[in-house]
C-alpha cells in the first residue's frame, strides 16, 4: 500500500478514541496465561530484547507494565566526559542539525516548525535539533541528556497521528501537531527544550517532576513553573511514554554539536553530541 493510501485510511480512524481504548486495554490486569501470551507475542513480533529487562517476564501485570519496563542496573552507562551530550532514549535518530528558517525536517519531504512544537516561543533559531524515534520494540523511558534542573514545562494535547515513516512523509507538521510535553532543562549548554511526542496508540506521557498524566482532560498545561526545580544528572530519568513515539532535543545557538547522524541507531547514555568549548566551564 502506498504512502497516501495508509494516510488516507489512518484520517478515517478516530485517532484520540481509538488511543484512549487502545491505552485502556494496554493498563488491563488480564489473567496471568493471557497477559504472558499477549507478551510473547509482542516480543516476538518486535524483535524486543528481553535478556535487558531488569524483571522476568512473569512479574508484568499489564502490557503498560512491560512497555515502561526498567533495565537491568548498569546496561545503559553514561558518557562521563565533561563535554558529552548523550542520548535521551533508546531509538533511531531520524533528523540532526541546525535550525533554519523555524524548519525541522522529519523526512525527506516534510518538516515541522520548531517554534510552534514549543508552542509558539522562540528561542531556537540557530540552534541544534535531534529528533529521536523510538519504536515499539525500543525501551520506553526517556533520560535527560545533560546534566541540570526542569525549570518549567507546557503541555500542549494535539493531533495523534502515528510517526512511523509513511506518514512522516506525508503529513506535514506532524510533530508539531501531535500531543506533547515540552520541558525546558537549565544546563551548562543553555536551556535546553526536551520534547516528549504523542502518537497514536502511545495513550499517555508521563514525567518525573510533575503529576501530569497527559491525554485524560484534553486541556493544555500553560507555561508552569516547577518550584523549587528538579535537578537531574546527565542520564537521569526525565519521563516515559506508555508506548513508544519520538523525543525532540533543541539546544540554544551556539552551545552543541552533533557526533552522530540521520539514521543512526542510539541507545540511553551514549554520546550524540559535544557542548562547545565556550559553553564549559574553566578549570
Amino acid at each position: 500500500m502506498n504512502d497516501a493510501l495508509i494516510v488516507a485510511a489512518l484520517s478515517l480512524v478516530p485517532k484520540h478514541a481509538a488511543s484512549f481504548g487502545m491505552g485502556a486495554l494496554a493498563r488491563l490486569r488480564l489473567p496471568g496465561p493471557l497477559l504472558r501470551a499477549a507478551l510473547r507475542f509482542y516480543i516476538w513480533k518486535y524483535g524486543v530484547n528481553l535478556d535487558e529487562a531488569e524483571r522476568p517476564l512473569e512479574s508484568y501485570s499489564s502490557l503498560v507494565d512491560f512497555f515502561t519496563r526498567a533495565l537491568k542496573p548498569g546496561l545503559r552507562p553514561v558518557d562521563a566526559a565533561a563535554d558529552s551530550i548523550v542520548s535521551p532514549a533508546d531509538g533511531k535518530v531520524y533528523a540532526c542539525g541546525i535550525v533554519e528558517n523555524d524548519r525541522i525536517p522529519q523526512s525527506d519531504t516534510q518538516h515541522f516548525s520548531a517554534k510552534e512544537l514549543l508552542g509558539g516561543e522562540e528561542g531556537y533559531e540557530g540552534g541544534a535539533y535531534a529528533v529521536i524515534y523510538l519504536s515499539p520494540r525500543d525501551y520506553h523511558r526517556v533520560h535527560t541528556p545533560c546534566a541540570g534542573s526542569v525549570t518549567r514545562f507546557q503541555y500542549l494535547p494535539g493531533a495523534l497521528w502515528p510517526v512511523f515513516p509513511a506518514a512522516t512523509r506525508q503529513i506535514p507538521y506532524l510533530f508539531s501537531r501531535n500531543e506533547r510535553l515540552c520541558a525546558r532543562i537549565t544546563t551548562e549548554a543553555g536551556e535546553l527544550a526536551l520534547v516528549m511526542v504523542g502518537a497514536f496508540g502511545v495513550g499517555r506521557i508521563r514525567v518525573v517532576f510533575d503529576p501530569i498524566v497527559t491525554n485524560t482532560s484534553g486541556e493544555a498545561v500553560p507555561s508552569r513553573i516547577v518550584a523549587p526545580p528538579h535537578p537531574l544528572q546527565r542520564g537521569g530519568e526525565i519521563g516515559h511514554f506508555e508506548m513508544g513515539s519520538t523525543v525532540v532535543l533543541l539546544f540554544p545557538p551556539g552551545t552543541a554539536e552533533w557526533t552522530v547522524n540521520a539514521g543512526d541507531a542510539v541507545r540511553v547514555g551514549e554520546r550524540i553530541a559535544r557542548i562547545l568549548p565556550t559553553r564549559l566551564p574553566v578549570v
